[in-house]
């Protein structure tokens, strides 16, 4: 076991003491938990969240001898992702229960021991369970050269006439699409990004104390404006969690208000944090340089502008209204 899975494994043992995340108090405590992961380490955070919704999924859509299966490997320090993003023209496919093609931004390949996977079906996507040690994958390294989340180990994956069972699939075809957990399940994902907001604001500040600038005031106004959008982003995401179970039409909207938040927050705290910090924070031996490369990458979420028509649309329509 990997260093990194094994964090996953330690941090894993936490999730039952959270309560139920269907529940308010349980959903905002896991919100919580994520983002303190992504304070820690970005990365981490990556898999973690993929190892959660993972586990989310296989609980909600499985059967019950499947539930139980998972619930024992988990506890064994089994750890899991979601692998959705199809390989452009190599799409994977489900033939005579043989898996053909691959996925992209396979996060976690070559560490995790069980990736969920999606293929088309007829009715919608279906979920499968595969084990990466009985259905062993190629896994291209090449493809993943970027500047920050390179150990979120995000890969290119293909099988090749690779047999699965019946019992690897899991729920029926469109479960994994299934509203609102698919798109509100982004709100995790959110909480995860918040923390690493809160660690560039925490680097930022430890080197202008350290350099005895923190008390200049262009640097103050930078700490209070950094202190400021995080907190915003932090709010954003706790509004979604809370809001979550009291109007669903609003619910959506929500995760969509902190999704644009966050990004928001996100891009003008490196900034900041960039002034602040100066020529050091480009080099690589600063501890802040890689926060912010990581930062950078993983909020290049799909979809952004959507997310902001989304939210001016339930404005609009009265569903989302600011108050204290």
């Amino acid at each position: 076991m990997s260093g990194m899975t094994a964090r996953i494994a330690e941090l894993t043992q936490q999730l039952d003491s959270l309560g139920d995340p269907a529940s308010g108090a349980g959903m905002l405590r896991l919100l919580r938990l994520l983002f303190a992961v992504g304070r820690e380490d970005l990365p981490l955070g990556r898999l973690f969240e993929g190892h959660v919704d993972a586990v989310q999924i296989v609980m909600r859509y499985a059967r019950d001898e499947q539930r139980a299966r998972v619930a024992a490997l988990v506890a064994r320090g089994g750890t899991l992702g979601v692998w959705n993003a199809d390989l452009p023209g190599e799409a994977l496919s489900l033939t005579d229960m043989r898996l053909s093609g691959g996925k992209s931004f396979a996060s976690g390949a070559g560490l995790i021991s069980h990736a969920l996977v999606t293929v088309d079906a007829p009715g919608g996507r279906q979920l499968l369970l595969v084990d990466m040690a009985r259905t062993v994958p190629a896994i291209d390294r090449g493809a993943w050269q970027v500047a920050g989340m390179q150990r979120s180990e995000s890969h290119v994956v293909r099988w090749e006439g690779a047999a699965v069972t019946a019992d690897d699939l899991i729920g029926v075809p469109g479960d994994y699409v299934r509203e609102p957990w698919f798109v509100g399940g982004a709100l995790r994902f959110a909480a995860v990004q918040a923390g690493g907001i809160a660690a560039v604001v925490e680097h930022a500040r430890d080197h202008l104390v350290t350099a005895e600038r923190a008390s200049d005031p262009h640097q103050a106004g930078r700490l209070a404006a950094m202190y400021g959008l995080a907190q915003g982003a932090n709010a954003a995401v706790r509004a979604a969690g809370e809001g979550w179970f009291d109007d669903p039409d609003a619910r959506l909207p929500l995760v969509a208000a902190a999704r644009a938040a966050v990004y928001g927050a996100g891009t003008q705290v490196i900034a900041l944090a960039q002034e602040a910090v100066g020529v050091q924070a480009q080099f690589t031996t600063h501890p802040i340089a890689a926060r912010i490369a990581d930062l950078s990458t993983y909020l290049r979420q799909p979809a952004p502008d959507a997310q902001r028509m989304q939210v001016g649309a339930a404005v609009a329509a009265g569903i989302l209204r600011a108050a204290l």
